[in-house]
């Protein structure tokens, strides 16, 4: 009587290696990090809301990473790609200054927490991390339906006018999960003060989006007949 060995199937062990494993190291990595960060700039380790954020915001980057990976790698790709060659000046600065200004609403709500700058109530940060898995709702809804929604700002070989889904609403609906995710830190971390600085993240996407059509109106064909189609490029009846 003979034993078979049992192993892993070739391409459950290359997906382990290449995404799963990856995925569940900077996961670790990501909540250590920016947990131990918030805690010391909030003066205490016991700063529950930025431990919750924390968690959640490392498992919902972590879980899209590994969902690209399976399901469009070449999307994946291309959103890893944050400064790719040829990206011009003003995308540059976006991305400066939205990083700045991300990084800026934890400081500051972290401050806030150490120094009792302003009170909010538990509800709302339950609220705010609500909208968090909001956002990263948005995201896959957009994903799932544009595999060319790169970090960048171009056009690919072969790319279509995206008109479906939530593109039949607004024109860049990625930009509205970015919205809400911006929303969404300073009320899940319970900083008030932390909640003025989303007038930046208004102030970036609003340039980035005209920016951006500007490329889109020149170089995608029929995206002028798109825009005719759905007015609005960030919120219904608004703008």
């Amino acid at each position: 009587m003979t034993q078979q060995s049992q192993s892993t199937p070739p391409a459950q062990s290359n997906l382990m290696k290449s995404l799963i494993l990856p995925g569940i190291r900077n996961f670790v990595i990501g909540v250590i990090v920016l947990g131990v960060i918030l805690s010391l700039l909030a003066g205490s380790f016991s700063y529950w809301r930025g431990w919750v954020l924390t968690v959640l915001f490392a498992l919902l980057t972590t879980s899209q990473g590994i969902y690209l990976g399976i399901k469009d790698p070449e999307l994946l790709k291309r959103r890893t790609q944050v400064a790719p060659e040829g990206e011009s000046m003003a995308e540059r600065i976006f991305i400066v200054v939205g990083l700045v200004g991300t990084f800026a609403m934890f400081v500051v709500a972290a401050l806030d927490r150490r120094f009792g700058w302003s009170k909010m109530p538990v509800w709302v940060s339950v609220l705010g991390d609500a909208l968090l898995l909001f956002s990263f709702y948005l995201y896959y809804l957009v994903l799932k339906e544009n595999s060319y929604a790169a970090t960048s700002i171009k056009t690919f070989e072969g790319q279509k006018v995206i008109s479906t889904g939530l593109y039949g609403i607004v024109r860049h609906p990625k930009y509205v999960g970015d919205l809400f995710l911006g929303i969404s830190i300073p009320l899940a971390l319970g900083s008030w003060w932390a909640l003025v600085l989303i007038a930046l993240t208004i102030a970036g996407l609003v340039w980035r989006i005209l920016d951006e059509e500007k490329l889109l109106m020149k170089d995608l064909p029929g995206y002028i007949e798109y825009t005719q189609k759905v007015h609005y490029r960030l919120v219904p009846y608004l703008w």
